[in-house]
């Protein structure tokens, strides 16, 4: 008989991780068919799980052991018909082959993300469900996957597909590439996962393209963040949404989710020490007196010296980082929704409000009058290059002066005025 097992697989990715594998030994013969990957500070080789230290302990291993009772029952039912099946037999009937079918690895690689990234999972799983829409309903294995079928499903996206339930008629150009980077990424899933043939892919030098348009990022003006600063709102819903914008502001454009897991020990001395959720950078930085205030309004409601500074997470599992991340996008969208539709209006703004408005206004205000460097500790940029290329969304100093240059000749040789 045959024995099947979960292992960690000694050979280290090129993420750091290491992958986790279902092992199969038959009559001393091992073969090996990877399940999934894990950081080695997070798995117990002892237990064969992952351990508590990891946010999705739960769900991985909930993940991984019915993995590896599907692989035991399959097992067993090969050996049964027969008995003298080598391990490698076992894993090619248990691990689909090339021509596995899309929508089936699609689903498979929805469950991992589920279980290790809800904000992805919730973006990717309506793309999947409108590449099968397009589809009239029918699966395709990745040989079908072909350049011919992904332009028409970019035009289909294009022209007759329209958003359900929304007032605007068809997908942005960037939801649409979008589709192709969820459909590309199943891919990478199957072919790690299901053994797909590197060479079916659609995409890469000579294949299918996914071209996103450039996209114009547009802040506040001083104007506007003073306007914000001095609109008085009945509602307290609108008031706390506007607080939090201006919060969100005056620490540089910090990022929502990570204002959300603020807690009051991270505020020392006047200063606030924090770890950005985005890529784990640590750093602090002064609390303006603006900012001071708005957390002096917010100290009513601390119930306990370790209580949450804000209250979008307050009686959240933490430590559930699906449960987490999913609250976080349902509060994000509602305050966003106060913005646009009731702080902005009452404020006198006509341009577009959300929380994250708020980096964009800061980088704004700061275009080509702070140092690079600076803004790159203010931002928690691990590399120079990321301020640089976010940073130059904001600047139009150069582009303005090249303008008036031009601008000033032409009236200068002008004969009569236009």
């Amino acid at each position: 008989m045959s024995s099947v097992s979960i292992i960690r697989r000694k050979k280290q990715n090129k993420d750091g991780t290491y992958p986790i594998a279902i092992r199969i030994i038959k009559d001393r013969f091992p073969s090996i068919i990877t399940i999934g990957k894990i950081a080695l500070e997070h798995w117990d080789d002892d237990k064969k799980e992952v351990k508590k230290s990891h946010p999705n302990h739960q769900r991985l291993n909930n993940l991984f052991r019915k993995k590896l009772a599907e692989a035991t029952d399959n097992a067993l039912d090969i050996e049964t018909k027969k008995p003298e099946a080598t391990a490698k037999a076992i894993r090619q009937k248990i691990k689909p082959k090339a021509g596995v079918s899309f929508f089936a690895q699609a689903e498979e690689y929805l469950k991992v993300k589920k279980a290790t990234n809800y904000n992805i999972y919730m973006s990717e799983r309506p793309r999947i469900k409108h590449f099968r829409e397009f589809l009239n309903g029918q699966d395709l294995v990745f040989s079908d996957l072909t350049v011919g079928l992904l332009q028409r499903f970019e035009t289909w996206l294009k022209t007759v597909y329209k958003p359900k339930g929304k007032k605007k008629k068809r997908l942005n150009d960037t939801s649409v590439a979008n589709h192709f980077v969820t459909i590309r990424s199943v891919f990478a899933f199957a072919r790690d996962q299901a053994g797909v043939d590197e060479k079916l892919t659609p995409f890469g030098k000579k294949g299918f393209k996914i071209v996103f348009p450039e996209t114009t990022k547009i802040g506040l003006s001083r104007t506007e963040v003073i306007a914000l600063e001095n609109v008085e709102l009945v509602d307290p819903r609108y008031e706390h949404a506007r607080k939090l914008w201006l919060f969100l502001f005056y620490f540089a454009g910090m990022r929502a989710s990570d204002a959300f897991r603020l807690k009051w020990p991270d505020f020392q001395d006047g200063r606030l020490y924090y770890t950005m959720g985005k890529n784990k950078k640590t750093g602090s930085l002064k609390v303006p007196d603006e900012a001071a205030r708005i957390l002096k309004y917010y100290e009513q409601f601390k119930e306990n010296k370790n209580d949450l500074v804000f209250p979008e997470l307050k009686g959240v599992d933490l430590s559930d980082q699906f449960v987490t991340k999913r609250t976080i996008g349902f509060k994000i969208s509602a305050i966003d929704k106060f913005l646009q539709e009731h702080v902005a209006p009452a404020a006198g703004i006509e341009k577009k409000l959300t929380l994250h408005i708020a980096r964009h206004t800061f980088a704004t205000l700061a275009g080509g009058t702070v140092d690079i460097q600076k803004l790159q500790k203010l931002y928690r940029h691990s590399d120079v290059k990321t301020t640089i290329n976010y940073q130059q969304n904001f600047i139009h100093e150069d582009a303005d002066e090249a303008l008036d240059a031009v601008l000033s000749k032409t009236k200068a040789q002008s004969v009569k005025p236009v």
